[in-house]
Protein backbone atom coordinates (compact mmCIF):
# COMPACT_ATOMS: atom_id res chain seq x y z
CA UNK A 1 0.00 0.00 0.00
CA UNK A 2 2.86 2.41 0.84
CA UNK A 3 4.24 2.02 -2.67
CA UNK A 4 1.03 2.55 -4.62
CA UNK A 5 0.27 5.79 -2.38
CA UNK A 6 4.23 6.89 -3.59
CA UNK A 7 3.01 5.82 -7.30
CA UNK A 8 0.10 8.06 -7.61
CA UNK A 9 1.70 10.75 -5.76
CA UNK A 10 4.80 10.75 -7.98
CA UNK A 11 2.03 10.26 -11.44
CA UNK A 12 0.68 13.70 -9.48
CA UNK A 13 4.12 15.57 -9.13
CA UNK A 14 5.28 14.64 -12.82
CA UNK A 15 7.87 12.95 -13.51
CA UNK A 16 10.34 15.78 -12.78
CA UNK A 17 9.45 15.18 -9.47
CA UNK A 18 12.01 13.99 -6.66
CA UNK A 19 12.11 10.29 -6.15
CA UNK A 20 12.00 8.79 -2.46
CA UNK A 21 14.04 5.60 -1.83
CA UNK A 22 10.44 3.73 -1.60
CA UNK A 23 9.63 4.51 -4.79
CA UNK A 24 10.10 2.79 -8.35
CA UNK A 25 13.09 4.63 -9.74
CA UNK A 26 12.03 3.04 -13.89
CA UNK A 27 8.85 5.63 -13.67
CA UNK A 28 10.81 8.91 -14.73
CA UNK A 29 12.26 8.66 -18.63
CA UNK A 30 16.07 8.74 -18.52
CA UNK A 31 17.39 11.91 -20.49
CA UNK A 32 18.43 11.80 -23.61
CA UNK A 33 22.28 12.07 -24.67
CA UNK A 34 22.17 15.62 -25.91
CA UNK A 35 20.06 17.16 -22.53
CA UNK A 36 23.13 14.98 -20.21
CA UNK A 37 26.06 17.11 -22.36
CA UNK A 38 23.64 19.99 -21.96
CA UNK A 39 23.69 19.69 -18.06
CA UNK A 40 27.29 18.81 -18.27
CA UNK A 41 28.37 21.57 -20.37
CA UNK A 42 26.63 24.43 -17.92
CA UNK A 43 28.55 22.48 -14.88
CA UNK A 44 31.65 23.12 -16.85
CA UNK A 45 30.60 26.31 -17.30
CA UNK A 46 29.20 27.61 -14.08
CA UNK A 47 30.87 25.52 -11.71
CA UNK A 48 34.77 24.51 -13.04
CA UNK A 49 34.72 27.73 -14.96
CA UNK A 50 36.25 24.90 -17.30
CA UNK A 51 35.57 26.96 -20.49
CA UNK A 52 37.55 24.36 -23.00
CA UNK A 53 35.56 21.23 -21.34
CA UNK A 54 32.28 22.86 -21.79
CA UNK A 55 33.09 23.81 -25.34
CA UNK A 56 33.95 20.15 -26.17
CA UNK A 57 30.72 19.19 -24.48
CA UNK A 58 28.63 21.66 -26.22
CA UNK A 59 30.31 20.69 -29.22
CA UNK A 60 29.05 16.70 -28.49
CA UNK A 61 25.45 17.65 -27.88
CA UNK A 62 25.23 19.28 -31.26
CA UNK A 63 26.68 16.61 -33.15
CA UNK A 64 24.75 14.32 -31.75
CA UNK A 65 21.59 15.98 -32.15
CA UNK A 66 22.76 16.52 -36.11
CA UNK A 67 23.15 12.51 -36.46
CA UNK A 68 19.62 11.98 -35.66
CA UNK A 69 17.84 12.50 -38.82
CA UNK A 70 14.59 13.34 -37.30
CA UNK A 71 16.46 16.59 -35.04
CA UNK A 72 15.47 19.25 -37.27
CA UNK A 73 11.60 18.04 -36.96
CA UNK A 74 11.28 17.89 -33.49
CA UNK A 75 10.93 20.87 -31.54
CA UNK A 76 13.04 19.87 -28.48
CA UNK A 77 16.06 18.92 -30.50
CA UNK A 78 15.83 22.26 -31.71
CA UNK A 79 15.54 23.91 -28.49
CA UNK A 80 18.13 21.51 -27.17
CA UNK A 81 20.37 22.58 -29.77
CA UNK A 82 20.28 26.43 -29.69
CA UNK A 83 20.85 26.28 -25.83
CA UNK A 84 23.89 24.11 -26.43
CA UNK A 85 24.87 27.13 -28.99
CA UNK A 86 24.39 29.21 -26.17
CA UNK A 87 26.60 27.71 -23.38
CA UNK A 88 29.14 27.15 -26.34
CA UNK A 89 29.17 31.16 -27.48
CA UNK A 90 29.40 32.13 -23.39
CA UNK A 91 32.42 29.60 -23.58
CA UNK A 92 34.01 31.07 -26.07
CA UNK A 93 33.43 34.45 -24.85
CA UNK A 94 35.50 33.70 -21.61
CA UNK A 95 38.18 31.93 -23.53
CA UNK A 96 38.15 35.46 -25.97
CA UNK A 97 37.80 33.77 -28.75
CA UNK A 98 35.12 35.71 -29.80
CA UNK A 99 35.90 35.97 -33.42
CA UNK A 100 35.06 32.19 -33.65
CA UNK A 101 31.79 32.69 -32.93
CA UNK A 102 30.08 33.12 -36.04
CA UNK A 103 31.95 30.36 -38.10
CA UNK A 104 31.40 28.10 -35.28
CA UNK A 105 27.65 28.64 -35.55
CA UNK A 106 27.87 27.90 -39.26
CA UNK A 107 29.25 24.54 -38.50
CA UNK A 108 25.54 23.34 -36.98
CA UNK A 109 23.42 26.27 -38.87
CA UNK A 110 24.96 25.78 -42.25
CA UNK A 111 23.28 29.34 -42.93
CA UNK A 112 22.70 32.66 -41.11
CA UNK A 113 19.00 32.87 -42.30
CA UNK A 114 18.25 29.67 -39.92
CA UNK A 115 19.91 30.79 -36.64
CA UNK A 116 17.46 31.03 -34.13
CA UNK A 117 16.52 34.73 -32.91
CA UNK A 118 18.16 33.60 -29.32
CA UNK A 119 21.43 32.81 -30.56
CA UNK A 120 21.20 35.74 -33.41
CA UNK A 121 20.50 38.31 -30.16
CA UNK A 122 23.39 37.15 -28.22
CA UNK A 123 25.66 37.32 -31.55
CA UNK A 124 24.52 41.19 -31.91
CA UNK A 125 24.95 41.68 -28.44
CA UNK A 126 28.28 40.21 -28.29
CA UNK A 127 29.89 42.06 -30.90
CA UNK A 128 28.28 45.11 -29.98
CA UNK A 129 29.93 44.35 -26.62
CA UNK A 130 33.87 44.43 -27.98
CA UNK A 131 33.15 47.13 -30.49
CA UNK A 132 32.78 44.86 -33.85
CA UNK A 133 29.80 45.17 -34.83
CA UNK A 134 30.98 44.76 -38.49
CA UNK A 135 31.32 41.17 -38.24
CA UNK A 136 27.83 40.50 -37.61
CA UNK A 137 26.42 43.04 -39.85
CA UNK A 138 26.24 40.72 -43.26
CA UNK A 139 24.46 37.68 -41.04
CA UNK A 140 22.16 40.01 -39.68
CA UNK A 141 21.05 41.83 -42.24
CA UNK A 142 20.40 38.63 -44.16
CA UNK A 143 18.85 37.04 -41.18
CA UNK A 144 16.39 39.87 -41.05
CA UNK A 145 16.12 39.81 -44.88
CA UNK A 146 14.94 36.79 -45.38
CA UNK A 147 10.99 36.59 -45.57
CA UNK A 148 10.91 33.23 -43.49
CA UNK A 149 11.88 35.28 -40.59
CA UNK A 150 9.81 38.15 -40.82
CA UNK A 151 6.75 36.35 -39.24
CA UNK A 152 8.79 35.24 -36.18
CA UNK A 153 7.68 36.68 -32.74
CA UNK A 154 11.10 37.89 -32.37
CA UNK A 155 11.73 39.70 -35.48
CA UNK A 156 11.03 43.41 -34.03
CA UNK A 157 13.27 42.76 -31.58
CA UNK A 158 15.84 41.44 -33.08
CA UNK A 159 15.45 44.49 -35.88
CA UNK A 160 15.62 47.02 -33.50
CA UNK A 161 18.82 45.60 -31.97
CA UNK A 162 20.61 45.26 -35.56
CA UNK A 163 19.65 49.16 -35.78
CA UNK A 164 20.94 50.39 -32.73
CA UNK A 165 23.60 48.27 -32.17
CA UNK A 166 25.28 47.48 -35.60
CA UNK A 167 23.65 49.93 -38.44
CA UNK A 168 23.79 53.15 -36.41
CA UNK A 169 26.77 52.66 -34.90
CA UNK A 170 28.82 51.92 -38.18
CA UNK A 171 26.36 54.86 -40.14
CA UNK A 172 24.87 52.46 -42.92
CA UNK A 173 22.14 55.10 -43.42
CA UNK A 174 20.78 53.00 -46.54
CA UNK A 175 20.40 49.86 -44.99
CA UNK A 176 18.96 50.71 -42.16
CA UNK A 177 16.38 52.70 -44.07
CA UNK A 178 16.06 49.50 -46.09
CA UNK A 179 15.39 47.32 -42.82
CA UNK A 180 12.66 49.90 -41.83
CA UNK A 181 10.77 48.76 -44.77
CA UNK A 182 10.70 45.37 -43.65
CA UNK A 183 8.73 46.21 -40.09
CA UNK A 184 5.30 44.98 -40.15
CA UNK A 185 4.44 47.55 -37.51
CA UNK A 186 3.83 50.71 -38.87
CA UNK A 187 4.58 52.38 -35.53
CA UNK A 188 7.98 50.44 -35.67
CA UNK A 189 9.00 52.07 -38.91
CA UNK A 190 7.95 55.54 -37.82
CA UNK A 191 10.56 55.29 -34.78
CA UNK A 192 13.38 53.61 -36.73
CA UNK A 193 12.49 56.57 -39.31
CA UNK A 194 13.11 59.21 -36.75
CA UNK A 195 16.23 57.26 -35.39
CA UNK A 196 18.06 56.87 -38.35
CA UNK A 197 17.41 60.94 -39.01
CA UNK A 198 18.70 62.07 -35.91
CA UNK A 199 21.91 59.78 -35.76
CA UNK A 200 22.68 61.00 -39.70
CA UNK A 201 21.84 64.46 -38.43
CA UNK A 202 23.87 64.38 -35.85
CA UNK A 203 27.02 62.60 -37.67
CA UNK A 204 26.61 65.69 -40.42
CA UNK A 205 27.17 67.91 -38.07
CA UNK A 206 30.21 66.22 -36.55
CA UNK A 207 31.98 66.43 -39.86
CA UNK A 208 31.01 70.40 -40.02
CA UNK A 209 33.35 70.64 -36.97
CA UNK A 210 37.47 71.09 -37.53
CA UNK A 211 39.04 67.46 -37.81
CA UNK A 212 40.53 67.31 -33.74
CA UNK A 213 43.93 65.54 -35.53
CA UNK A 214 44.51 69.50 -37.22
CA UNK A 215 43.58 71.20 -34.13
CA UNK A 216 46.26 69.07 -32.27
CA UNK A 217 48.64 69.60 -34.84
CA UNK A 218 48.23 73.12 -35.27
CA UNK A 219 48.18 73.75 -31.56
CA UNK A 220 50.97 71.36 -31.20
CA UNK A 221 52.93 73.96 -33.78
CA UNK A 222 51.69 77.24 -32.40
CA UNK A 223 53.20 75.83 -29.18
CA UNK A 224 56.51 75.24 -30.33
CA UNK A 225 56.49 78.74 -31.94
CA UNK A 226 55.73 80.48 -28.62
CA UNK A 227 58.05 78.54 -27.16
CA UNK A 228 60.90 79.61 -29.57
CA UNK A 229 59.14 83.17 -29.38
CA UNK A 230 59.92 83.17 -25.43
CA UNK A 231 63.61 82.19 -25.54
CA UNK A 232 64.73 84.38 -28.23
CA UNK A 233 62.75 87.28 -25.77
CA UNK A 234 64.75 85.86 -22.84
CA UNK A 235 68.16 85.71 -24.95
CA UNK A 236 67.17 89.17 -25.91
CA UNK A 237 66.79 90.68 -22.92
CA UNK A 238 69.64 88.66 -21.27
CA UNK A 239 72.14 90.81 -24.18
CA UNK A 240 70.23 93.71 -23.17
CA UNK A 241 70.26 93.53 -19.48
CA UNK A 242 74.27 92.51 -19.55
CA UNK A 243 74.89 95.41 -22.10
CA UNK A 244 73.51 98.04 -20.12
CA UNK A 245 75.44 96.78 -16.89
CA UNK A 246 78.50 97.58 -18.65
CA UNK A 247 80.85 100.47 -18.44
CA UNK A 248 80.25 103.04 -21.55
CA UNK A 249 83.53 102.71 -23.10
CA UNK A 250 82.67 98.86 -23.37
CA UNK A 251 79.53 99.17 -24.48
CA UNK A 252 80.54 101.36 -27.23
CA UNK A 253 83.43 99.13 -28.19
CA UNK A 254 80.52 95.60 -28.29
CA UNK A 255 78.49 98.27 -30.41
CA UNK A 256 81.01 99.06 -32.91
CA UNK A 257 82.21 95.45 -33.27
CA UNK A 258 78.19 94.55 -33.82
CA UNK A 259 77.97 97.10 -36.03
CA UNK A 260 81.23 95.81 -38.22
CA UNK A 261 80.16 92.17 -37.77
CA UNK A 262 76.47 93.05 -38.96
CA UNK A 263 77.43 95.41 -41.69
CA UNK A 264 80.51 93.71 -42.44
CA UNK A 265 82.63 96.83 -43.36
CA UNK A 266 86.20 96.02 -44.77
CA UNK A 267 88.69 97.98 -42.76
CA UNK A 268 91.29 97.58 -45.49
CA UNK A 269 88.46 99.15 -48.03
CA UNK A 270 88.84 102.65 -49.28
CA UNK A 271 84.94 103.02 -49.32
CA UNK A 272 84.69 102.47 -45.82
CA UNK A 273 87.46 104.94 -44.66
CA UNK A 274 85.14 107.76 -44.64
CA UNK A 275 82.99 106.08 -42.52
CA UNK A 276 85.34 105.66 -40.44
CA UNK A 277 86.25 109.30 -39.71
CA UNK A 278 82.67 110.15 -39.49
CA UNK A 279 82.23 107.30 -36.60
CA UNK A 280 85.94 108.85 -35.02
CA UNK A 281 84.17 112.64 -35.58
CA UNK A 282 81.22 111.27 -33.32
CA UNK A 283 82.30 109.69 -30.70
CA UNK A 284 85.39 112.69 -29.99
CA UNK A 285 82.02 115.25 -30.10
CA UNK A 286 80.50 113.03 -27.67
CA UNK A 287 83.48 112.54 -25.54
CA UNK A 288 83.81 116.53 -25.56
CA UNK A 289 80.81 117.05 -24.83
CA UNK A 290 80.37 115.18 -21.98
CA UNK A 291 84.01 115.60 -20.53
CA UNK A 292 84.35 119.69 -21.30
CA UNK A 293 83.56 121.12 -17.85
CA UNK A 294 86.00 119.24 -16.69
CA UNK A 295 88.80 120.38 -18.82
CA UNK A 296 87.53 123.94 -18.39
CA UNK A 297 87.45 123.29 -14.54
CA UNK A 298 91.30 122.43 -14.88
CA UNK A 299 91.86 125.07 -17.36
CA UNK A 300 90.35 128.04 -14.61
CA UNK A 301 92.23 126.40 -12.07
Amino acid sequence: MKNEGSISALGLRGSMGLLRSSEPVGLAPPPSLPQSLLEEAADYLVVHRDFKACLETCQKGCESLGSSLQAEDCEDSKDLKCFLCVVGIQALAEMDRWREVLSWLLQYYQVPEHLPPKILELCILLYSKVQEPQAILEVASNWLRDPANRDLPEYGAIFELHLFRVLLPLHCWTDAEDMAGFCPEEEQRLAASRAIYTARKQQQEGTKEPNPQKEIQGGTFYRKLLALWKLLRWLLESVVDHLLSLPFKKTFLIALILCLLVVRFDPACPSSLPFYYKLAHIFYRVRGTIFAPCYLSSYDS
